[in-house]
């Protein structure tokens, strides 16, 4: 996919593709690459770290013992309808976890003269990898409304072009799974229109990505995720 910058005056490059290797789990289905630049995407670290993420993905399962990720087709626009996604997200940290990442981590405090400088929020996950010379790689899952999603993206867009970060992911839901989670949850095809933006972004190396997931299947057999920050981890 190419995009363009009204701004920047030129074509950017956003790479997509579609992965269907991990059915009857999670199917991340869409991989875009807003900004791919310099040696750190093309690294063997980069290849490793989106290994994890991919394997987090796989690893998320409804209902809980299921190799399948089957969700109850109910809209989530009516109060206590649809599918609720903290528990979702849950279950791909808690794998991240597993892997060696770190949970709910923030930038490093700074200070401009005498001054703190207020940071952003944590990430959802953080991988250092100063032990292969490179800054940490975060991740996103977005549990929140579209303008969660578009400070996700800016807060990773701001560690890039700091040097704090190596490469940010942010992954949300097609709008085929949103219809049937909490209703107005940020997904993939609302986000989309914005994507010309970050990618006009000037950075020398890093990456930045947004990856959208989908269910395997949709059955009326199967019970509601829970909604809330309360039910179990679907792994």
């Amino acid at each position: 996919m190419k995009v363009r910058s009204a701004w920047a005056g030129k074509w950017r490059t956003a790479r997509r593709t579609k992965d269907h290797s991990l059915l009857g789990s999670m199917k991340l289905v869409t991989i875009t690459d807003l900004i791919s630049a310099g040696s750190f995407p093309g690294s063997p670290t980069h290849g490793r770290v989106m290994g994890d993420l991919r394997e987090a993905i796989a690893a998320v399962h409804w209902p809980p013992g299921s190799a399948h990720f089957t969700i109850y087709p109910e809209s989530g626009k009516k109060r206590g309808a649809g599918n609720g996604v903290g528990p979702i997200k849950q279950g791909f940290v808690e794998k991240l976890k597993t892997l060696g990442w770190r949970l709910e981590e923030r930038y490093p405090q700074r200070t401009t003269g005498q001054r703190q400088v207020h940071r952003p929020g944590a990430f959802d996950a953080w991988l250092d990898l100063s032990s292969d010379g490179w800054s940490p790689f975060v991740t996103e899952w977005e549990t929140g409304n579209i303008s969660s999603s578009h400070r996700a993206i800016n807060k990773m867009a701001m560690g890039l072009l700091g040097g704090h970060i190596s490469a940010g992911v942010l992954v949300l839901p097609t709008r085929a799974l949103y219809r049937y989670l909490t209703d107005r949850v940020g997904n993939y095809q609302e986000l989309e229109p914005y994507f010309p933006l970050w990618s006009a972004l000037s950075i020398k190396d890093g990456y930045l990505g947004v990856v959208a997931v989908e269910h395997d299947a949709t059955s009326t057999e199967v019970p509601r995720i829970t909604k809330g920050t309360d039910g179990r981890a679907l792994i």
